[in-house]
């Protein structure tokens, strides 16, 4: 051991640096994608997949580098920005099971590209239901691989041009072991007796698509919303948002990189009305928001006169904050505090995050909305219509109808 190196650094894992075949070049070209989709159409078995976006750096969540692995293909760095679609990528999957880890989060850019799965496995929704301790892509395969993966480029700015050669690395990596990864949890869940399980949250991954707040109510999740106590204020706020959004759009940048949502607040909350005024306003400074001024004060002003004004408070479906209930529903508060807990124990006997077994949200609702008629039957119709798969049901349904029934006392919860 040198004198530089540590124990603990002798005990790690081993880091997996380099592909076993070499970082491939990235395919920008008509002519590099047909040979791409030649390559994996002549493959076999499933495809490991991941894609990178420009996340806080470029407007939208669109990917600016699709990986793909397949036995008998290949690695292959894909550059979707010169293409207007992957079809031919989809093409030549066909039916073929996609691998991919933490799926929710690349699917929909895919999907803008024209690709999406047929069946799919998602290595991180596996690693939650054999009740893994850490379920990022680097701790699981430490986990079962027995090898670490550099993660020190996941926030970078993916729509740089060209991309640095370590960056390549660390994608190229990201689907190398993906392959064996799912043959490792595969096996898991089978010794659980879970892959029914799995395949049921695979498959809910693969179709279900989560609601999507219209864009003209988008504008109520800026940060620091609360502060602002008038409807003629959030007016002011929704107009520049508005015209945030539209400048952020056209110069195909982050929003927030173009002001920061303080500064929307802080602007609503002043209202100006002169250059001067606004360039005081904090977050509003330095040439470019200067130049920018007229657009800023124009969304002001339209804020300020509008006759359509905003309510106060959004209206929503779902429950108030569980924090709020003791006082305005100690029964309910009761419930849910004692089916939570009841849950996490539950889940501990099953080995699984207790999030998985039963989203908080769907646990949420249920207690705040329960059945007119409470017994096993109408919990069981209850949770099925929130969302939860049929292997929840099956294992929270009984724990949740007695909370219900006989939840612990106030003093206990």
């Amino acid at each position: 051991m040198s004198e530089n190196t540590t124990p603990a650094e002798d005990e790690l894992p081993p880091l997996l640096t380099e592909p076993e075949d070499g970082i491939p070049f990235v395919i920008d070209s008509d002519r590099g994608l047909q040979r791409c989709a030649d390559a994996l159409a002549a493959g076999t078995g499933p495809v490991a997949i991941d894609a990178e976006r420009a996340s806080g750096f470029r407007y939208g969540q669109r990917a600016f580098l699709v990986q793909l692995k397949r036995e008998g293909s290949g690695l292959w760095l894909v550059d979707p920005e010169p293409f207007d679609t992957l079809v031919p990528l989809q093409k030549a999957l066909g039916d073929a099971e996609w691998i991919l880890h933490a799926a929710t989060q690349d699917l929909p850019c895919l999907a803008e590209l024209g690709m999406s799965p047929h069946s799919l496995f998602d290595t991180e929704l596996a690693a939650r239901l054999t009740g893994l301790p850490k379920v990022g892509l680097g701790a699981v395969v430490e986990n079962l691989m027995g090898v670490r993966l550099a993660k020190e480029h996941s926030a970078a700015d993916w729509s740089t041009r060209p991309l640095p050669k370590d960056w390549l690395r660390y994608a190229a990596l990201d689907v190398e072991l993906l392959i064996p990864l799912r043959e490792k949890l595969t096996a898991l869940l089978e010794e659980q007796g879970k892959t029914e399980w799995a395949a049921q949250e695979f498959e809910y991954a693969r179709t279900h698509r989560p609601a999507v707040v219209p864009r003209k109510e988008r504008w109520r999740r800026t940060t620091g919303i609360n502060k602002l106590k008038s409807p003629r204020k959030l007016a002011v706020l929704r107009e520049l948002w508005f015209a945030r959004e539209s400048l952020a759009e056209k110069k195909d940048v982050a929003p927030g990189h173009v002001l920061p949502d303080s500064a929307l607040i802080a602007a609503a909350d002043a209202v100006p009305r002169t250059v001067p005024q606004l360039l005081s306003v904090s977050g509003f400074h330095g040439r470019a928001a200067k130049r920018e001024a007229p657009r800023w004060l124009r969304a002001i002003k339209t804020g300020s006169s509008t006759r359509d004004l905003p309510e106060q408070q959004r209206r929503t479906a779902g429950p108030p904050p569980p924090r709020s209930w003791k006082d305005r529903s100690p029964l309910a508060y009761r419930q849910y505090r004692t089916a939570r807990s009841w849950l996490t124990t539950r889940a501990e006997e099953l080995n699984v995050m207790s999030e998985t077994m039963l989203t908080p949200a769907v646990l949420k609702q249920l207690c705040w909305t329960p059945p007119e008629r409470i017994d096993l039957d109408s919990v069981r119709e209850a949770l099925t219509e929130l969302g939860a798969r049929p292997w929840q049901v099956e294992q929270t349904a009984a724990v949740v109808t007695v909370a219900l029934l006989d939840p612990d006392p106030m003093d206990s919860v």
